[in-house]
């Protein structure tokens, strides 16, 4: 018997010299016990997590249910023999078209769907042609032909998925159009039937097609415009909590939950580079639907996009030097919020009413108002900078760091170091109003291609006060003041 650890353990000796723990029973089954209580455990907060992602995404739900729907439809060409002996044992074609073709959004169903049809429809007809002009020039000189044939538009295919504007649009035809081309003139070579061959796949890719496009747009349809307009039009408006949320939290003097979760929001816009694209691509695609006509710029989108991920870049900038451990003199803070609030709340006012528009899909009037504020309060905040530079400003500390009292005619000396992250947030201030009037010059754009209706044709609200269109800038600057004070 030996103690370790403040416990004891029981050895035994073996034959060879050597000893070994003795482990009791119980000791073994409480570790089988906890670890089928992890196992499970695990598995009870998966589907805890999937049941919270059901309920709060009901549209992935639904789109379950329709890929589900669109192959038990398919599945009847197997199971009813009237059908399946019409399109013999290819109908498994139809079951793969539909798993490999169905996508989230109407638009990209329709991209996949079109892209193997015609990839498929034009691989068969080519292999076709070659197969019968190789079948016509002698047994010697066919397999060379049929290889050569291969080889070339293998090559050259492949060759167009590097083209920008193919790879965009067609890539996926490119990609099918290599399989069926290869499959049919390899496959011609012994298969006597060929063209029967082609015309069973040509139709069970039909078959396929067709189901899945029915389902994705009769059926709870979501549509890649429509999902790409609300994503734009959200992170604008977390775009302008965020700018709010900087500056409550740099002029606050206690922590706050809720402006740290307003400066998150900014992060969305800049990682939505790759769901706009993609959503814009397969917008195009889709037919005309609800506010959107067939045509609609949504090109515009995604330049709009980028000039909300470059102010959001600023943004991320100005949330770091919010954080610095440098203090800033009180005095000066105090001098200057007024300002920075200000030009926030102009800021902040700009992008809702862009925000406001786009959801809206109108010509907003308020807009050439609020960025004329926003300018006005750029000049003012550099009027005080420019004022800054009168200040008295030594490189090290002072010896009176307590500063002198208001009556005291003497200037108050500061540090190089204190002025500096007060000097970049306005600076920031000031480059962010910059970047939010190209995001108004990039909803303009949209605006007159989309040929939103103008705010005129729109039933006034009641009790409306025409004086509230030129008071909106000073209502959030009114309510950041507000949030201030509570803080």
């Amino acid at each position: 018997m030996v103690k370790e650890s403040g416990g004891l353990e029981w050895r035994i000796n073996v034959s060879d010299g050597t000893s070994k723990v003795l482990v009791s029973e119980s000791t073994s089954q409480s570790r089988v016990c906890r670890g089928l209580t992890r196992f499970f455990s695990k598995i009870s907060d998966f589907f805890r997590k999937a049941w919270s992602m059901g309920v709060n995404e009901p549209k992935k739900t639904m789109h379950c249910v329709k890929v589900g729907m669109a192959l038990t439809l398919v599945s009847l060409f197997y199971y009813m023999r009237p059908l399946y002996e019409g399109v013999g044992g290819n109908a498994m074609w139809a079951v793969m078209t539909v798993v490999v073709v169905f996508e989230y959004t109407v638009g990209a169903t329709l991209s996949k769907c079109v892209n193997r049809a015609i990839g498929t429809f034009l691989a068969g007809a080519l292999g076709v042609g070659v197969h019968w002009i190789a079948s016509r020039s002698g047994e010697k000189f066919e397999p060379i032909i049929l290889q050569c044939s291969v080889f070339l538009l293998a090559a050259a295919a492949t060759f167009s998925r590097f083209i920008p504007s193919i790879k965009a649009r067609f890539d996926y035809g490119a990609m099918i159009f290599i399989l069926t081309f290869s499959l049919v003139s390899v496959s011609g070579y012994r298969v006597e039937k060929l063209f029967e061959l082609a015309h069973h796949r040509l139709s069970t890719i039909a078959i396929g097609t067709s189901i899945c496009i029915l389902t994705s747009m009769l059926i709870y349809p979501v549509w890649a415009g429509t999902e790409l307009h609300n994503l734009v039009k959200n992170n604008m408006e977390k775009l302008s909590d965020s700018l709010e949320g900087c500056l409550v939290e740099y002029f606050r003097d206690a922590d706050s939950g809720d402006c740290n979760k307003k400066l998150q929001g900014y992060k969305c816009a800049l990682n939505s580079k790759a769901t706009e694209e993609a959503l814009a691509n397969f917008a195009r695609w889709e037919p005309a639907h609800g506010s959107f006509n067939f045509g609609h710029p949504w090109k515009e989108y995604i330049k709009v996009g980028a000039s909300i991920r470059s102010c959001a870049y600023c943004i991320e900038t100005l949330n770091g030097s919010i954080s610095s451990d440098t203090k800033v003199p009180d005095f000066l803070k105090k001098h200057f919020r007024k300002f920075c609030i200000r030009l926030s709340a102009n800021s902040s006012a700009v992008l809702k009413e862009l925000a406001t528009s786009i959801g809206t899909m109108t010509r907003s009037s308020k807009v050439e108002f609020l960025v004329g504020e926003m300018r006005s309060s750029v000049q003012e905040l550099q009027n005080v900078l420019e004022s800054l530079s009168k200040q008295p400003i030594q490189s090290t500390a002072p010896k009176n760091e307590g500063g002198t009292a208001e009556g005291n005619s003497s200037p108050i000396v500061v540090t190089l170091v204190q002025i500096v992250p007060l000097v970049t947030v306005s600076s920031l201030l000031m480059e962010i109003a910059a970047r939010t009037e190209k995001i108004a010059e990039a909803v303009n754009v949209l605006v007159d291609k989309a040929e939103f209706r103008s705010e005129k044709d729109e039933k006034p609200k009641k009790g409306q006060n025409p004086k509230a269109v030129g008071n909106s800038g000073e209502s959030e600057e009114d309510k950041t003041m507000t949030t201030l004070q509570k803080v």
